[in-house]
């Protein structure tokens, strides 16, 4: 059901569509989460409607986020990726990507699965902000100051604090509906 006011920035159908279904809501499945921290790494210095845009194409050209097969590209998969059209064709983003598949599997070795290390950063639950404006809500915190230096230290790359925040934002760490949205109830309902 969309929302009756939805946040200033869902101006778009596509934008409408994600931020009543997706956006916000506390996401604990590790591939999805990966393919987030992908998609918000290819987002870096351009609009996320581009990157909601080419989603598809992603996950086709990214073997659906599958971190395995991801960690193993070599240079005949990078060039393929290169010329495809359909998504960013950035040699640093997609070299991120692949480097931070090998990575995120190395993590799911350590913790058992990237969602308890990525959920650490907010203690397991959801941090409920009661924002009344857009020009409220930061572009980092401490919180993703601290997950971009862990995940930093443990090889990841595209990852600063603004593209963690992103990240929280996204998978519901973080609830940064506006209080005036219908979906920041429905939101911190789902904490």
């Amino acid at each position: 059901m969309p929302s009756a006011a939805p946040c200033p920035w869902a101006t778009t159908e596509r934008y409408r569509v994600y931020h009543d279904e997706e956006w916000g809501v506390p996401l604990h499945d590790d591939r999805a989460l990966f393919e987030f921290l992908i998609l918000e790494g290819a987002q870096a210095g351009l609009s996320w409607l581009t990157i909601l845009n080419k989603r598809e194409n992603y996950r086709r050209a990214f073997d659906g986020f599958d971190a395995e097969k991801i960690a193993r590209y070599g240079t005949r998969k990078v060039v393929a990726l290169l010329a495809d059209a359909g998504i960013v064709r950035n040699r640093l983003k997609i070299a991120a990507a692949i480097r931070n598949a090998r990575a995120f599997l190395a993590v799911q070795r350590e913790f058992g699965t990237f969602d308890r290390y990525l959920w650490q950063f907010v203690n397991g639950r959801p941090i409920q902000n009661a924002w009344r404006t857009i020009r409220q809500v930061p572009a980092r915190t401490p919180e993703s100051d601290a997950m971009s230096r862990d995940l930093q230290q443990r090889g990841f790359t595209f990852v600063g604090s603004t593209i963690c925040y992103a990240h929280m934002q996204a998978t519901g760490m973080v609830n940064d509906h506006l209080v005036t949205c219908s979906r920041h109830a429905a939101c911190a309902r789902l904490a």
